[in-house]
């Protein structure tokens, strides 16, 4: 799914986010698409109107961070978002992700094993499992031993009903995808999920939307075929000593059912 113009994409496609109201902007009149129009976010920026739509474009490869900034503000980008804009405009260099996809940093693994009453697995920059701590294996085990999960989500039949709000998680993790793309931008396993996922309506739809961040704390509801409901609260890791690769710590209320759903799991799956 690469694109001739990553920036001018993007740049498309948080404009047509942006609610005229909200930038002062009387939404009158005949407007044929949503959001602001070009020449109201040049107004908006401080930038000639030529300037911007050479931008869109791809005619203007070389903004400055004080343009970006400005066309940042305009968009309302957050803090994620607008360091993938940055990226995008070649203003910050890629960060070299860890050297082999199947290589965990030992950090990483410290600490994931440092959560034996957790559901905690080591992710990589496609969102690949590539380790889990008992608890977490277990809990992914209907979809085998180290799952991509953004093949899980977007193809695999059960996820629908395995995550209790697949929707948003879809959403984040696809949000999450693009973010890492921005920063490790030749990595093979971000390339081929992308090629693998280009014919997937729901995948699509979502990256067109051209949103972008880090996977946020949230709360988490499971229907595992074996331990029914499980419901955790996750965190996200990263460490700087291996980029690309972070942890998700997933968490049950101590004395909850949900806590001890994930004791059956992990009894269940490790019995010989």
């Amino acid at each position: 799914m690469a694109h001739a113009n990553p920036l001018g994409q993007f740049l498309r496609a948080r404009r047509a986010q942006v609610n005229p109201a909200d930038s002062g902007l009387i939404s009158g009149g005949d407007r044929r698409v949503p959001g602001l129009r070009r020449e109201e976010v040049a107004v908006l920026a401080g930038v000639s109107v030529d300037y911007y739509a050479r931008l869109e474009q791809g005619r203007e490869r070389n903004p400055s961070a004080q343009i970006l900034d400005a066309i940042a503000r305009v968009f309302r980008l957050d803090a994620d978002a607008r360091g993938h804009l940055y990226r995008l405009a070649g203003l910050n260099p890629a960060v070299s992700p860890a050297a082999s996809a199947d290589y965990v940093h030992p950090t990483l693994l410290t600490l994931m094993n440092g959560f034996p009453q957790a559901a905690a697995y080591v992710f990589g920059p496609a969102f690949d499992v590539l380790a889990a701590n008992p608890l977490g294996a277990a809990l992914l085990a209907p979809f085998g031993p180290r799952p991509s999960m953004m093949r899980v989500v977007f193809t695999d039949p059960q996820a629908t009903t395995f995550f209790g709000d697949w929707p948003a998680m879809a959403d984040a993790i696809v949000d999450a995808l693009r973010l890492n793309a921005g920063l490790f931008p030749a990595d093979p396993d971000i390339l081929t999920v992308l090629e693998d996922l280009a014919d997937t309506p729901e995948f699509t739809r979502r990256w067109t939307r051209q949103g972008v961040g880090a996977l946020p704390r949230t709360d988490k509801t499971f229907h595992h075929p074996q331990a029914g409901r499980i419901d955790l609260t996750y965190q996200t890791f990263d460490v700087r000593d291996a980029p690309g690769q972070q942890l998700q710590v997933g968490t049950a209320e101590p004395g909850s059912r949900s806590e001890q759903a994930l004791t059956y799991l992990a009894a269940v799956h490790t019995t010989p």
